[in-house]
């Protein structure tokens, strides 16, 4: 039975989580409420007027679905081959033994720790010298360097949770190894690949130094809005993308928690 002085001790630290989670998410919140303020070219508190005109003009606006289709495109594309890299890396360093493992697997990792200004400008001049021109292309090689990071993670943790035995089980009763991959693991990392995929194109979306140095010409939609921000025109317009891409982050992050909650098991472990 707990006593009154445990219970009188939580309220201070309940106390500090509510100031840390305000001072966390206060300025988001403000985000929201500028989106519908009447002042074109200032922030002012309170906000003067509150409208939904700016939806509108956003909605009208050439070049925030031109920057907008440039991120889904480049944040889809870099989750797809991040899918792909990250699983047979992951499948290589968790299911065999081989000299080096350890560091290979510090190789991968190392893009996602290194600051994004360090490999903006080593991919920047990797392009320079291999003169090749920035594109669409680049940006999304520029976001693979992080997105096959996060894939590789998610994997790499479920395969070691997934036990040996289950694949030795397929490889007994006749099933080849394309078999053995679609219906025994497949089923079993494919939540681990969805969250990873989910983090990934979250990240790739809301990208901003990596893509500085590699987007040419290029404006994703978070250039976009650090140009707005800049050079403003209609600073409520801004404010509306960017209440788009909070949530646009938002759902995938929502979407891997809930995938990868309850997946501490080693699935095959059995009785």
């Amino acid at each position: 039975m707990r006593s009154d002085k445990n219970t009188d001790a939580g309220w201070p630290l309940k106390l500090a989580a509510a100031g840390g989670l305000a001072f966390l998410h206060l300025p988001i919140l403000l985000i929201f409420v500028y989106a519908f303020t009447t002042e074109e070219k200032s922030f002012q508190w309170p906000p003067p007027g509150f409208t939904t005109q700016w939806f509108a003009v956003a909605w009208n606006r050439a070049d925030v679905w031109q920057a907008l289709t440039l991120s889904i495109k480049v944040a889809s594309i870099a989750t797809a081959i991040a899918l792909v890299l990250g699983t047979l890396a992951a499948a290589a360093v968790a299911r065999t033994a081989f000299f080096g493992r350890e560091a290979i697997s510090l190789l991968v990792i190392l893009p996602i720790a290194l600051p994004g200004i360090i490999t903006g400008i080593a991919l920047r001049s990797a392009f320079s010298i291999a003169e090749i021109p920035y594109s669409m292309w680049t940006i999304i090689l520029g976001h693979g360097t992080f997105c096959v990071v996060v894939v590789y993670n998610n994997a790499v943790a479920r395969f070691r949770r997934t036990s040996g035995s289950l694949i030795e089980a397929s490889m007994d009763l006749g099933a080849d190894g394309f078999q053995t991959f679609r219906y025994v693991v497949l089923p079993n990392i494919a939540t681990a690949l969805l969250a990873g995929g989910m983090l990934a194109f979250a990240l790739s979306f809301d990208e901003v130094i990596v893509t500085t140095f590699t987007g040419g010409q290029q404006s994703t939609l978070p250039i976009w809005m650090l140009e707005e921000l800049i050079r403003p025109r209609q600073r409520p317009v801004t404010n509306v993308v960017a209440m788009l891409v909070v949530i646009v982050t938002f759902l995938p992050i929502l979407g891997a928690y809930y995938l990868t909650r309850d997946t501490d098991s080693v699935a095959g472990s059995g009785k």
